[in-house]
């Protein structure tokens, strides 16, 4: 949706919001910009905790399986949560919406599919550089979730992709009541 202000997302209170996009992409920094810090549960912070560094992805499988228990506990106490991740895969989504759904609360899917380059170029301003390689595979990940419409499926209302700079700096997020 399009107002004036640019575009508007409303989406469900409480809810699961995930954000999906190559590494570099900017999700952290789009949902640092639209949500509070509280209810950002990120891949990243979590490996920090976890192993004292968020590049260490030998604390993966033990920070996702944490960000599940906060999720969990989250959604049991009717908060919005949002899972900052890269999730272009089906297998990585699949538990954010499995929680969604056993809690009663929508899955909402904020994508982040920019210009590979512009992508490549903001990985390598970043402190945690995670390569060509790696984007190319996100990316190639994304596009088949994308062209097979995948994320409907999967159960995710509404689902927002967003293609250009301008539509991330346009998107603002509008809060409404919980689906029934």
């Amino acid at each position: 949706m399009t107002s004036a202000g640019g575009l508007v997302l409303t989406i469900p209170d409480p809810s699961v919001v995930v954000m999906v996009g190559p590494a570099g992409s900017g999700k952290s920094t789009l949902a640092r910009r639209l949500f509070a810090t509280d209810e950002i549960l990120s891949s990243d912070a979590f490996r920090a905790a976890i192993a004292g560094d968020e590049r260490d992805q030998r604390a993966t499988g033990a920070a996702f399986r944490a960000i599940a228990r906060e999720q969990d506990g989250r959604l049991a106490q009717r908060r919005l949560t949002v899972i900052d991740a890269t999730n272009v895969q089906p297998m990585d989504r699949r538990p954010w919406v499995a929680a969604a759904q056993r809690h009663g609360v929508a899955a909402v899917a904020i994508v982040l599919d920019l210009p590979p380059a512009m992508v490549v170029s903001q990985d390598a301003a970043r402190q945690r550089v995670v390569g060509v390689d790696v984007i190319r595979r996100h990316i190639a990940r994304l596009r088949e979730t994308l062209d097979s419409s995948a994320l409907a499926r999967e159960g995710f209302r509404p689902v927002i992709v967003l293609r250009t700079p301008a539509d991330v700096a346009a998107l603002t997020v509008v809060r409404g009541s919980a689906l029934a």
